[in-house]
């Protein structure tokens, strides 16, 4: 008994601090919380099918905003409020309908393209295809759009999937994940990403001074799949044409019809609105309370803004939904946490992650301001390659940032992001959930939601390793993102994991260990050739 006690010991010493789990009985509670109890769907139907989509600004994003205040509220959470940032005008589609009237009808699957205006009643003109890749296609079709619907996009040649639209991750995927790859910084081809960001707005310029009635882009998916992104949202720079997405293969009909006899005829009903009564964007923060005011705060967060093609279930209801579930599982098992437990819906990540970026600037660390107000795009390819980086009193204060954002797809493990000293800790971490499908932690660093920038000043910030069930390949921002495609098996044990995770880092003796803060990156091939423009 001695001998195994001193091993015991031994092995404990041997486990980093930080990695000391909750206890079984702990786990238990949340579990069950989290299964006999859980309001996840209930929470994710209302976000979906009642409140709808939920663009920035939007009146559904306002309804959404508040609802999500007095869940918070009335689960017990303290500390429940909105934090403003400076964003743009509001957008919402009333009713649309694009029709070909010549040569024959049909009715067309299209939407609207977000933050364009109003027709003001139906318009009918015909097509004239005029693919526009760059701002040096423009003098090919000066003197020839007036009165023409222009057709902007290549047409393409269609596409066949190649793989199963619908997926889990086998072993052998989860395994490919966990392959360290060194950062890069490649300032050439940022200049190309940054070449590209004024493109938009100096496109939608070009077709109102050309006097151009609509114009319509391809959509990037085939089956009938449609978005209506755009980013022309600040004051001052929305468009004056008004802009539709079109299905891939009835716009590929328009371009054959029309380079093959008399251009077709459209007619565009696009009955849109903007809201310009608050320019600002708001995330929602609600708080558990920690033991220990000193020891700082651990954070989980979800983008609650979506796109309108579809009810924003998968994108990013789903998540927003669990992170609600997680702090509504941890108030009602009593369980209170040695630090405290922040929630965080954030606004405008559509756009360029706007909310968690504001969420930094406010709390957490700045970077150089900006010398103009820039596009969506500039915003995103470029902000986090200022330096330098000036940490605020907030900055050690974080002590770990969980991120939700992968559709309603099974957790299945969690990226460490590149940091080496977590791995052993978040393996301990997800050790009681294997038998659920959570286990695997994979160094790989991911992009593109609201965890990127807050690793980017040094914060501990991590995303979780989803089944992608048929997320990427049919319901991300499509009309198909739906409440029927979330999967609640799935997000009841999302939940729970999140949880738990919130409650480990929350309690644990030290905070996860952190990488550096990120200085000025000397250029990963100072030898490469220069990149054609």
């Amino acid at each position: 008994m001695r001998t195994f006690l001193l091993a015991s010991v031994a092995l404990l010493a041997a486990v980093p601090a930080a990695a000391q789990s909750i206890d079984p009985a702990t786990v238990g509670v949340l579990v069950d919380q989290g299964t006999s109890h859980s309001e996840v769907m209930a929470t994710a139907q209302h976000l979906s099918d009642v409140i709808g989509p939920r663009m920035t600004n939007s009146p559904a994003m306002r309804e959404a905003e508040q609802w999500t205040q007095d869940k918070f509220r009335d689960w017990g959470l303290v500390n429940v409020h909105k934090e403003g940032f400076d964003f743009g005008r509001g957008w919402w589609i009333e009713k649309s309908s694009v029709r070909m009237v010549a040569p024959r009808p049909v009715q067309l699957t299209a939407i609207p393209i977000a933050w364009t205006p109003a027709t003001n009643g139906p318009v009918t003109a015909p097509v004239i295809v005029a693919p526009i890749r760059s701002a040096g296609d423009f003098g090919q079709w000066k003197g020839k759009l007036a009165g023409k619907i222009v057709l902007v996009s290549a047409p393409g040649t269609g596409s066949e999937p190649k793989e199963a639209p619908f997926q889990r991750l086998s072993d052998e995927d989860l395994a490919k994940l966990d392959v360290y790859e060194e950062p890069t910084w490649d300032p050439a081809r940022l200049d190309q990403s940054l070449g590209r960001a004024g493109f938009e707005r100096a496109l939608a310029k070009f077709l109102a001074d050309e006097g151009a009635v609509a114009y319509v882009q391809r959509s990037r998916s085939d089956g009938k799949l449609i978005h209506g992104e755009g980013y022309l949202h600040h004051v001052g720079e929305t468009p004056k044409v008004p802009g539709i997405e079109m299905a891939a293969e009835d716009y590929r009909r328009l371009v054959r019809l029309a380079w093959t006899g008399k251009a077709p005829t459209l007619e565009i009903e696009s009955n849109v609105h903007f809201d310009d009564r608050d320019t600002q964007a708001y995330n929602i923060i609600a708080d558990i309370k920690g033991s220990d005011p000193k020891a700082g705060y651990v954070m989980a967060g979800a983008h609650l803004d979506s796109w309108v093609a579809g009810d924003g279930a998968a994108d990013n209801g789903a998540g927003s939904a669990m992170v609600m579930e997680a702090a509504r599982i941890i108030q009602a098992s009593g369980i209170r946490p040695k630090r405290t437990i922040r929630f965080a819906l954030w606004a405008g990540e559509e756009q360029s992650l706007y909310g968690s970026i504001a969420y930094i600037e406010r709390h957490l660390a700045k970077r150089p301001a900006w010398d103009h107000v820039p596009s969506a795009d500039e915003f995103y390819y470029s902000w986090a390659t200022r330096f330098p980086i000036t940490p605020l009193s907030g900055h050690k204060e974080l002590a770990a940032y969980f991120n939700l954002d992968n559709g309603s797809g099974k957790i299945r493990g969690i990226y460490a992001e590149n940091n080496m000293a977590v791995v052993p800790i978040f393996r301990d971490w997800l050790a009681p959930f294997a038998s659920m499908g959570a286990s695997t932690v994979a160094i790989q660093k991911t992009e593109g939601t609201d965890h990127q920038f807050m690793q980017s000043v040094g914060i501990p910030a991590f995303q979780f390793i989803q089944d992608p069930l048929d997320y990427e390949t049919r319901i991300h921002h499509t009309q198909l993102d739906t409440f029927d495609h979330l999967k609640a098996t799935d997000m009841r044990q999302g939940a729970i994991i999140l949880a738990a995770m919130l409650l480990d880092a929350a309690n644990a003796r030290d905070p996860l260990p952190r990488l550096p803060i990120p200085t000025q990156p000397a250029v990963s091939d100072p030898f490469a050739a220069p990149k054609e423009k």
